[in-house]
């Protein structure tokens, strides 16, 4: 065993600032990667919504399921420090790649401004994206259970302050580099043509990841290195599936019972390997709810962020975007784990209540449950605000007056009268089957009716401006604008057709009488031009929009005043969001609070109930959960088909309360057991036998002396 001076600081052993400060940059280089991953492959590569997500679960999917190989490597081949070492090595190539595939002028021959060859960037990024999972993955077991490796017998106190420390240095280098890596990306650069700044970006992450290495090297020769034992994996699943058979074999009645089906291995199998897994086995099948807990959490990614999509992001004077909503889990964690730690934890010891390692999980999951409910109610309220959209076989209509005249529009069953320069004050919905006549008539002419077929599940409006002149638009908008932004058109009327430039975005070609597509733009004043022959000179073109919020949508009516000047007029297609993304803050406070109690706990419970040579296996197992609750979102999200997403959230609000009970049950039946005393008991019974040995020896010796 390469045993190392311990040297001490506030009683902690001096190695573990190298690992929390390695684990800090690590972390740091992973989400700063991770934040930009779904933009690059949308904007760079130019994937779609879909795939990008899909490739990117699929990446984080196999961060996590990767620490089953770290561990193996670690546990019983390399040890950890070597297996840390020659993984973050490859973990720094990873990262490296995925900087270099990022660099446009990579394969620009031609200088303008576009990769030649996007195959050559995909591959590239697809190589690092392998490596980072295979090295991210590799080393998370190893690290975690190479820290508690350097606390020594006595020192539960600080190891378990040891976990919280290393958590808080995790989501302290997530929260750094979610902010940071951003402002990173928006930065221009380029040799030939200037862009956004990708290289660097990814390349911030990659020089952290380096000297997260570097620093755990430097540490090197004050870690207590334990050595690996052999390839105990393989010796675990040989005894467990001997015991099995062994079992199988014995099913008659007149073999006696074992106390464990464990204890059937005992033909083949030595005391201390049996009573080893024994402590493996009962720790994971309390694992087997966990993914649920994690299920939830991971979906303040997905789903809380599209629940911010349709809020309003004016938090006083700031202006917050909806995925920056998830920045609030992270500062939430550094504020609550030294809280937790210093305040909450012994106020509850100090009651007399035993708050056993179990007992902090079952409440962790309680309160992510609590959380989602939480989240169902403020959905609820959203629900009221959102405009009802067409379903299934219905139409919706608006009137949109943009002539000189008042319009009588008649419909099966109401008629609405217009002035001019007006709309009706909502959209109107009928059943597609009912909507058979639409009938335009002004004083003194005769009736025209509109010939159009209207597309079932879509909005419509109906431009009017003469008593036998009209157009219908199809809206094109059947949602919320997404991630909080606001939809604009124009409507044209004019003679001629013109273009708009709005906040660089360039509306071409909008044809006389007719509406543009919509275009969207964060919240603010927008300032935008309007470009046609028709406008005389002394004119002035350009406008300043009224202040956007989020998530509404506009139509801006041009038209021509008697001067032939330019006029603007705006109608609102879709209210601005009116909830405040201030309600989502309980739900990730709750959501939060589990976390600390529920992750921090599971991390020092693996560790702590597990043998020594199955720490790390135990680890990659903890981390498996996480893997799993991943998928179980994709089934039941891909499933459970919805029609109102807070049923959705209600439903894994009561997945997890059913589990949490289930779970609660289970670890009222678990018994905490001290491995390394469990361990040195076994050392001692053989010491013993050797000695017992000896013994009969000399027994033997005295006897044939007296008899002589």
């Amino acid at each position: 065993m390469g045993m190392s001076v311990a040297q001490g600081c506030f009683g902690y052993p001096l190695s573990i600032f190298f690992i929390v400060v390695n684990e800090f940059c690590e972390r740091f280089s992973y989400y700063g990667m991770r934040a930009l991953l779904i933009l690059y492959f949308r904007l760079f590569i130019g994937w779609d919504d879909n795939l990008s997500t899909a490739i990117y679960h699929t990446f984080v999917a196999l961060c996590y399921l990767t620490p089953i190989l770290g561990a193996l490597i670690a546990d019983s081949w390399l040890g950890k420090f070597k297996t840390i070492v020659s993984l973050s090595i490859i973990y720094t190539i990873g990262q490296a790649v995925v900087a270099v595939s990022s660099i446009n002028d990579l394969t620009d021959f031609d200088h303008n401004g576009t990769p030649d060859k996007i195959s050559v960037h995909v591959a590239l990024s697809m190589i690092g994206l392998a490596l980072i999972a295979l090295g991210t993955g590799g080393i998370k077991p190893c690290v975690s259970a190479f820290g508690g490796d350097q606390f020594e017998e006595g020192q539960e106190k600080q190891r378990n302050q040891f976990f919280s420390i290393f958590y808080l240095a995790i989501n302290a280098g997530s929260l750094l580099s979610t902010i940071i890596t951003p402002m990173l990306r928006v930065q221009e650069c380029g040799i030939h043509s200037v862009q956004a700044c990708y290289p660097l970006a990814f390349g911030v992450p990659a020089a952290l990841m380096a000297v997260a290495l570097i620093v755990f090297v430097i540490g090197s020769g004050m870690y207590k290195k334990l050595e690996p034992q052999g390839n105990i994996m393989a010796k675990v699943v040989k005894c467990i599936g001997f015991a099995i058979k062994n079992r199988f074999r014995h099913r008659n009645k007149k073999f006696p019972k074992r106390e464990h089906w464990l204890d059937w291995a005992k033909e083949k199998y030595d005391e201390r390997l049996i009573c080893q897994i024994k402590m493996v086995t009962r720790v994971t099948f309390l694992f087997i709810p966990l993914p649920m807990f994690w299920a939830l959490f991971d979906q303040q990614g997905s789903r809380w962020t599209l629940q911010a999509t349709t809020m309003n992001g004016k938090i006083g004077v700031l202006k917050i975007q909806p995925d920056q909503m998830q920045t609030v889990n992270a500062i939430l964690i550094v504020v609550m784990v030294p809280i937790m730690d210093a305040v909450v934890y012994p106020l509850i010891a100090k009651c007399g209540l035993n708050f056993t390692s179990l007992r902090k999980m079952a409440v962790g999951m309680f309160l992510a449950s609590m959380a989602f409910v939480a989240a169902a109610i403020v959905q609820v309220e959203i629900d009221k605000t959102l405009p009802v959209f067409p379903k299934g076989n219905e139409v919706q209509v608006k009137v949109l007056n943009i002539g000189n005249n008042n319009m009588t529009i008649s419909f099966p069953g109401r008629t609405e009268t217009l002035e001019q320069m007006s709309q009706t004050n909502k959209f109107l919905t009928f059943d597609a089957d009912k909507l058979t006549s639409i009938n335009i008539s002004s004083a003194g002419s005769p009736v025209t009716a509109v010939t159009y077929t209207f597309e079932q599940g879509h909005r419509h409006t109906l431009l009017v401006w003469g008593p036998n002149h009209y157009q219908v638009v199809k809206d094109g908008l059947n949602q919320k604008p997404e991630k909080g932004e606001n939809g604009v058109r124009f409507v044209n009327a004019f003679d001629e057709s013109f273009n708009v430039t709005m906040d660089e975005k360039v509306y071409v070609d909008v044809t006389s009488h007719n509406a543009s597509e919509y275009q969207f733009f964060p919240a603010g004043e927008k300032s935008f031009t309007v470009h046609s022959p028709e406008i005389p000179q002394q004119c002035k073109n350009n406008f300043t929009s009224s202040s956007l919020e989020f998530g509404s949508a506009f139509t801006y009516v041009i038209t021509r005043k008697d001067d032939g000047c330019p006029e603007l007029t705006m109608f609102e297609d879709i209210p601005p969001n009116t909830i405040n993304m201030a309600l989502q803050i309980p739900q990730y406070f709750l959501l939060t609070c589990g976390e600390v109690v529920f992750s921090i706990t599971g991390l020092e419970f693996s560790y702590s109930q597990a043998p020594s040579n199955m720490k790390s296996v135990l680890q990659a197992a903890w981390l498996l959960t996480v893997a799993v609750g991943n998928i179980i979102v994709l089934i039941v999200a891909g499933a459970g088909q919805f029609s109102e997403q807070w049923a959705e959230y209600v439903l894994f609000a009561a997945l997890l309360l059913v589990v949490c009970i289930i779970f609660a049950i289970m670890a009222r039946f678990y018994t905490y057991i001290n491995p390394a005393e469990v361990e040195a008991q076994f050392d001692k019974d053989e010491k013993n036998k050797d000695l017992g040995k000896d013994n009969s020896y000399a027994k033997l010796d005295t006897y044939s002396q007296t008899q002589m």
